[in-house]
């Protein structure tokens, strides 16, 4: 039985938050976050949109309102295919950010996401792109019980390894604080431990690249090449004419129709164009053969441009003036999307070469989009490069480091006529065989299916009769111990206040278990809760008769395995297993000694080593509690907001230690009180947060007052900057 069968009206959710993502004439190589990334994602979502068995595709990105940049990215909604668009999410400051910056707003990306598929309805899976979205898109999977599928387009650990080697280990800590490489490398290991399936271009990428994370799992590693829109990427043909981008050249070069060496990549250090200028300028012979053209993205003033890129074009028009290869060097200022095919066709018309001699190549799509149109190609040997060469046999490898071994390649390809017509038939073959989008999305939903065969449908998307948690529009959910206790003055006025204003909702969310939790509250003479939130985050009971919530019991024990836990833990140094009454289901918790326990990002390692999936919280520097994945205070708080259908700005959350920390982001009103564990000092960077400056219950009472919650909500820490 295949997906047909069983499943024809797939809805599939792409997120892909950072960069500048439209349909129509994408601003590739505008900036270092809107590259060939956004290409794949629009790419992907419009070929499986062509799919039978694909009833709907929406790829789900961040609306930027800001002068800077065109209204497109401001549009809600943009239009792709029939039944394929990309829908832009509210979530953050209005104005463009770069991917590092981001991190702050992801809970705010996740709440605002819970919003639209309440509208919409739940995907049947959720696939994110890139770190970012695959920390967000893990979360959501988690929230909704859907299947995960995740694509690191590149990965931190990589890349801070590149650095470090390029820079020095000196400049470590500048770079670790410029790219965020801890947030990232841990964003990339929550989607590793979600993911169903690994979408990767090339074997490299997996045996290298994600080799590195602990929690690589091989088999959940697919190799699915991108495809190349190979109708835009035709070979030239009998009546073709020479196009305008041709006359953009033209002024740079004495003999315009000589063969052309192009290479096409946006200014960036890696992808070694220096080099390529330094080869041409050193070979008479290279000169004589052929004009070099490069293509280096689109600028107006090399002045206004990051510095990054402004430093590699003063560095390529520098060596140009060395050379002296003025009138055999060209590189126009600007191109639109629509003139690349027909550069790379100009280029095969005089039966020129693509060069990509870039330092390192993930994937490198320029070089299938090359090989489609007939023009041969030289190539890094090096990730992406090797696996296309292999397959399409349409050029040469070389080493991005030897400048004998670039001019060799060029030499042969422009004195070898018979070899040219070769890789050039060989390109517009192999192209069409290996990397049609066809065949990448046949894959996918062939792999796809297997996983859907084993996801039972998602407990949340039973349509259920629209439920109010009764009598109110608002609701308080308070940590008890320490945040509510030790200041009983201050309690007493709480639970005064709580009796004057029958429009809020009451709810606890402790760590204790729900009948420890329930004597603590007749302890303390406080009203019935109407939400119980026990166990950190993994028990959920309402009202009165404390019914409990049975689509969260449905989801919480997935990949949950306590005897592995105490078996890596136990061992541990410094940890001691707390008390019986501390244990429950869905709990497994220590009590540790500071001075010779290993960090929490050590334990994370060894429980991701040993094949567990766990979520590991520490707190007020003492406790560690090891949860489920779809546990803990911030998808428990989030589940019941979708399942009461309730807003997050009408729920004020308090509390003062690591277990808290879940509930305290994201769109609700956070509120953490002046006796707070060390670990909370983390969220002081996050929007809707607020620190108190009084303890306990009075923290509380500050914080209601903060928010003016009793009366018309105002958010005085909505963003920040």
């Amino acid at each position: 039985m295949g997906l047909l069968d069983h499943h024809n009206a797939l809805k599939i959710t792409l997120i892909s938050l950072h960069g500048l993502i439209r349909g129509n004439e994408p601003e590739l190589g505008r900036d270092a976050d809107t590259g060939g990334q956004i290409k794949y994602a629009l790419d992907l979502a419009r070929e499986l949109g062509r799919q039978p068995e694909v009833q709907e595709v929406e790829l789900l990105t961040r609306q930027i309102i800001d002068p800077k940049v065109s209204d497109d990215y401001a549009r809600l909604e943009e239009s792709l295919a029939e039944n394929v668009k990309i829908v832009r999410i509210p979530f953050g400051p209005k104005r463009y950010l770069r991917k590092e910056a981001l991190w702050p707003y992801l809970e705010l990306f996740v709440d605002q996401a819970l919003v639209h598929f309440r509208r919409s309805g739940i995907p049947d899976l959720i696939h994110g792109h890139y770190a970012d979205a695959g920390k967000a898109g893990a979360e959501l999977a988690r929230l909704l019980h859907v299947p995960f599928i995740f694509t690191g387009h590149s990965l931190g650990r990589v890349k801070r390894q590149r650095l470090i080697a390029d820079q020095g280990q000196t400049k470590t800590q500048t770079l670790d604080k410029r790219y965020r490489f801890q947030t990232r490398t841990e964003a990339e290991e929550v989607a590793l431990e979600t993911a169903s399936m690994v979408v990767t271009s090339t074997n490299q990428e997996v045996e290298q690249q994600y080799a590195l994370y602990d929690h690589y799992v091989p088999a959940r590693m697919e190799v699915i090449p991108p495809g190349v829109d190979l109708t835009e990427f035709s070979p030239v043909s009998d009546g073709w004419q020479p196009p305008p981008i041709g006359d953009a050249l033209k002024p740079f070069l004495t003999e315009p129709d000589k063969p052309m060496i192009l290479a096409m990549a946006r200014p960036d250090e890696r992808k070694n164009l220096g080099k390529l200028v330094d080869v041409y300028g050193a070979s008479d012979e290279l000169q004589k053969l052929a004009n070099l053209v490069l293509v280096m993205g689109t600028r107006d003033d090399i002045d206004e441009l990051p510095k990054g890129q402004a430093m590699v074009i003063t560095d390529v028009l520098k060596r140009v003036d060395r050379y002296d290869l003025y009138g055999k060097v060209a590189y126009p200022k600007s191109h639109r999307p629509s003139d690349v095919p027909d550069l790379y066709r100009l280029a095969a018309k005089n039966r020129g070469v693509f060069v990509n001699a870039a330092l390192t190549e993930p994937f490198g799509l320029t070089l299938l989009e090359a090989g489609a149109t007939g023009l041969p190609i030289v190539a890094t040997n090096d990730g992406g490069p090797r696996d296309i060469i292999a397959n399409c046999n349409n050029g040469l490898l070389v080493d991005p480091l030897d400048g004998s071994e670039i001019e060799n390649a060029l030499l042969r390809m422009l004195t070898e006529p018979e070899n040219w017509d070769e890789w050039s038939k060989n390109g517009i073959e192999g192209t069409r065989t290996h990397y049609s989008w066809k065949n990448h999305a046949r894959r996918y939903l062939r792999d796809l299916d297997e996983i859907l065969r084993r996801s039972p449908p998602p407990a949340l998307s039973r349509k259920s009769r629209p439920r109010r948690l009764p009598e109110f529009d608002r609701l308080i959910l308070t940590d008890l111990d320490n945040t509510l206790t030790g200041d009983d003055e201050a309690l007493q006025e709480f639970i005064q206040l709580l009796k004057e204003n029958t429009h809020i909702g009451f709810g606890i969310a402790t760590g204790r278990r729900l009948d420890s939790a329930m004597a603590m509250i007749e302890k303390l003479g406080l009203p019935q809760p109407d939400v119980l939130d026990t166990d950190s985050g993994t028990q959920l009971h309402y009202g009165e008769s404390l019914t409990p919530d049975s689509s969260w019991r449905k989801q919480i024990g997935f990949a949950w395995n306590p005897a592995k836990i105490r078996e890596v833990c136990d061992a541990l140094p410094g940890y001691e297993l707390q008390g019986e009454d501390h244990q429950s289901s869905y709990k497994v918790s220590y009590l540790i000694a500071r001075q010779i326990a290993p960090s929490i990002s050590e334990v994370k390692k060894k429980l991701r080593e040993a094949g567990v999936r766990a979520k590991v919280i520490l707190s007020l520097g003492a406790y560690v509690d090891i949860l489920p994945v779809r546990g803990g205070s911030d998808l428990s708080m989030r589940h019941l907001l979708w399942k009461w259908g309730f807003s997050p700005e009408k729920v004020l959350v308090a509390g003062d230690s690591g277990n808290d920390a879940g509930m305290l982001t994201g769109r609700t009103l956070g509120v953490v009180v002046a006796n707070h564990g060390k670990e909370l000092n983390r969220l002081k960077r996050k929007p809707r947060v607020y620190f108190a400056k009084t303890p306990h219950a009075r923290g509380i009472l500050e914080g209601i007052e903060y928010y003016s919650f009793l009366n018309n909500i105002r958010i005085p820490n909505d963003s920040i900057e």
